[in-house]
């Protein structure tokens, strides 16, 4: 009961895209908001059942008690494709002094402490080991901002002056059921008039969000179309243009596809040439929002009638496993399409396959699906823990809000933000790189010392009370 009213109050405004295209999908509402918080509080429930299990009575209760319901944490951000929304761990808000621990243990390490540090109080304080356990949980609760207060001194106020200048483009163009040619050259203006924005000093990359036109790229990017022309016209030269959308292609040989075609969510670097535009990047995503990106279960859930958010074919494909991005005349970077932004140690392990560590974080997402709600805000800053956990730089793009230019230790600076249902462009320098992080040296391997000695805990606690009934007989 305790997960069913955590995660219904963080995850509520799921509910608010089922009235994108409420004809159709109205109805699943309701069944979709309970249904996810059920089904993620089933997680903690599998968290609770190891420690009431757990022959413990001591002090050493809270660890086991934290060991337990993190690692449901990480089982929930693993099954299927993973859902890690909210996290104990990132409910600091991302930039403040308790948040930089992520870049020592990541998300679910903290997470790991935050459960330590709030279940402590309920061991009580009558025995001494108790009140060690206390001042233990008073300790770190310190060290927490401590640490953290040591790390942002040493932060730098500003960019340096010779950093590339990027420009985020907010056209505020909400979901919409449907799609005619009178909403296409909408959206599309509204992107151009803010990509054309007259400035200063003019941005070298220009970044749209994830649903940055509603068409596929195949159709309006092809060479020779209006629609790239305009897009050409709308940049200076040498300018790169960063938008998402989704593509087709032929399916592989014996996959049994429909149509013998592949869906793909994807992010399309483009460079403007004297030609026009040449394209220099492309990244298909690889983890997928189950029953919003696809459908899990198809064959058996399919009949009932439950589908997909998105009505592309059958759904999409997952590309291949996630490597930076290295356009030419763009810093290397690390694509985070939309869902991709919520997952500890994606980055750093996509940096390992391709032995090329990104300058930067890419996070396109459509969270205008999800409306006028806290949505949006939650994945802000759960995003924001990316860039904490690598010491990289994110830059932000969605088109109804929140975007945001976010330095490496999760914050943002003032001007640099657009919120939700605010048309705009922000136009700044990006922020440095800080050297590899510990969490991106070595990644989960402080999660797994620190369920161990939940572990140890646990056995060290049911051994002696094992030698106390011994005794006692």
């Amino acid at each position: 009961m305790a997960g069913v009213g955590y995660f219904a109050v963080s995850t509520w405004w799921v509910g608010e895209a089922f009235f994108v295209d409420a004809k159709d999908q109205a109805w699943m509402a309701p069944f979709a908001v309970a249904g996810l918080a059920a089904g993620l509080a089933l997680f903690w429930a599998a968290g609770a059942l190891v420690y009431r299990l757990a022959p413990i009575s001591g002090s050493g209760r809270a660890l086991v008690f934290a060991g337990s319901l993190a690692a449901a944490e990480w089982l929930r951000g693993h099954v299927l494709t993973g859902f890690p929304w909210d996290l104990p761990g990132e409910t600091w808000r991302a930039g403040s002094a308790p948040s930089q621990m992520a870049s020592l243990v990541g998300a679910y390490g903290l997470t790991w402490i935050t459960l330590a540090i709030a279940a402590t109080p309920a061991v009580g304080w009558r025995t001494r080991g108790a009140r060690v356990a206390l001042v233990a949980a008073a300790t770190g609760l310190a060290g927490l901002y401590g640490f953290g207060a040591w790390r942002l001194a040493g932060a730098p106020a500003a960019p340096p002056a010779d950093a590339p200048i990027v420009r985020i483009v907010q056209p505020d163009t909400p979901e919409r059921a449907s799609y005619d040619a009178a909403a296409f050259v909408d959206v599309m203006n509204r992107n151009l008039v803010l990509t054309r924005r007259p400035a200063a000093q003019p941005p070298a990359i220009v970044v749209w969000s994830e649903a940055g036109l509603p068409a596929a790229l195949d159709d309006y990017l092809a060479p020779g179309t209006w629609t790239a022309a305009t897009i050409a016209s709308a940049l200076r030269p040498g300018e790169v243009l960063i938008t998402g959308g989704y593509r087709s292609e032929p399916a592989p040989p014996g996959s049994g596809a429909p149509g013998g075609v592949v869906y793909h969510n994807s992010l399309v670097a483009l460079s403007r040439t004297a030609s026009g535009l040449d394209p220099i990047g492309l990244y298909d995503k690889r983890r997928l929002v189950p029953f919003g990106e696809y459908l899990p279960f198809d064959r058996e859930l399919a009949p009932l009638g439950i589908k997909q958010l998105i009505h592309v074919g059958d759904g999409f494909t997952p590309g291949p496993p996630a490597r930076p991005l290295a356009p030419r005349g763009v810093p290397p970077f690390q694509p985070l399409i939309c869902y991709e932004s919520l997952f500890p140690g994606f980055v750093s392990d996509a940096a390992r396959r391709r032995g090329l560590r990104p300058a930067w974080l890419v996070n396109i997402s459509d969270d205008a699906w999800f409306g006028v709600t806290n949505g949006p805000w939650q994945h802000l800053n759960l995003a924001s823990y990316r860039a904490i956990e690598e010491g990289l730089p994110m830059v932000r793009a969605t088109p109804t809000g929140v975007s945001a230019v976010i330095d490496a230790y999760g914050r943002i600076r003032p001007g640099e933000l657009l919120s939700e249902g605010a048309a705009g462009a922000i136009d700044a320098r990006l922020p440095n790189a800080l050297p590899p992080t510990i969490f991106d040296r070595w990644g989960a391997v402080s999660f797994a010392a620190m369920l161990l000695i939940s572990l140890a805990f646990g056995l060290l606690d049911a051994l002696v009370s094992l030698r106390r009934d011994g005794n006692a007989r």
